[in-house]
């Protein structure tokens, strides 16, 4: 049984990137936290909504795991600081995605949170699978087979979000709870990153580099190889050792559906949680 659920590497990089003046993206990459904020609003808003957010969550560094309902209080805090930035009449908001590290009987989990469309994955096994849900119009278009996905790339609307923290928004976070194992990799990162590199070559690069702050510098160099057209964050998180692990569990994010980065992320006027 190891001292805390599940024992962690971490790395992480961010890049203002080539077309912005301002970094808007946020993370927090202390365990038992791992999280990604891209702010909305432009400067003075955005990047406030986003450093408002994390600073919320980091007063839960530290320990050794986190529950959910301890997440959904720093939430709420962190939705009541970003109002009041908003409170001027700047449109501000931010996404959030990530995992923390969290604990059921026992055995190790990761609990992920997301709002917007910055994306968690998990790479295991030499598969990389995307386990938060975008909470976009492109999105919904491709669950409701209106869009392919070849076509969802370019779509006019891949930058509206329906879900945010923030920016007129009450949309609320989807969780997972998702059975950790030795040797996940997790990948938490704004879309100024998965809107510049396919998932087969975030693939490759988490495959190819072991250090988790090689592997978040690299992903971030070649997302401005290939155009840097927005801010860019990655936080790559390493499983070294899980508590009750065991091969019986499955892992099975469950409870939502399962999506480019040339203009601000930004939400739908008329887009509300429905949870």
């Amino acid at each position: 049984m190891t001292a805390v659920p599940i024992v962690v590497r971490a790395g992480a990089a961010t890049h203002t990137g080539l077309r912005r003046r301002v970094n808007e993206d946020a993370f927090l990459a202390q365990a038992p936290l791992f999280l990604v904020a891209d702010g909305m609003g432009g400067h003075d808003a955005g990047d406030r909504a986003s450093a408002a957010v994390v600073a919320e969550f980091a007063h839960l560094v530290g320990g050794a795991s986190l529950a959910i309902d301890q997440m959904r209080t720093a939430l709420r805090r962190a939705r009541a600081r970003v109002e009041a930035i908003a409170s001027d009449g700047r449109a501000a908001g931010t996404t959030l995605a990530g995992v923390v590290v969290a604990e059921v009987g026992g055995v190790g989990y990761w609990l992920t949170v997301n709002v917007g469309d910055s994306r968690t994955y998990r790479f295991a096994n030499g598969v990389l699978e995307q386990i938060s849900v975008d909470h976009s119009v492109v999105q919904e278009l491709l669950d409701a087979g209106v869009l392919s996905g070849a076509d969802a790339a370019t779509d006019s609307r891949r930058n509206e979000i329906t879900r945010a923290i923030g920016a007129g928004s009450d949309g609320q976070a989807d969780y997972w709870m998702v059975p950790a194992a030795p040797g996940d990799r997790i990948l938490v990162c704004s879309d100024g990153l998965s809107g510049e590199l396919s998932a087969e070559r975030l693939r490759d690069i988490l495959a190819d580099e072991s250090d988790p702050d090689a592997a978040a510098t690299r992903l971030i160099h070649e997302a401005l190889v290939h155009g840097g057209r927005d801010n860019i964050t990655a936080v790559v998180v390493d499983a070294l050792a899980v508590s009750g692990y065991d091969d019986v569990y499955d892992t099975a994010p469950a409870g939502a559906r399962r999506g480019d980065a040339d203009g601000d992320t930004r939400p739908r006027a008329d887009a509300r949680g429905d949870f």
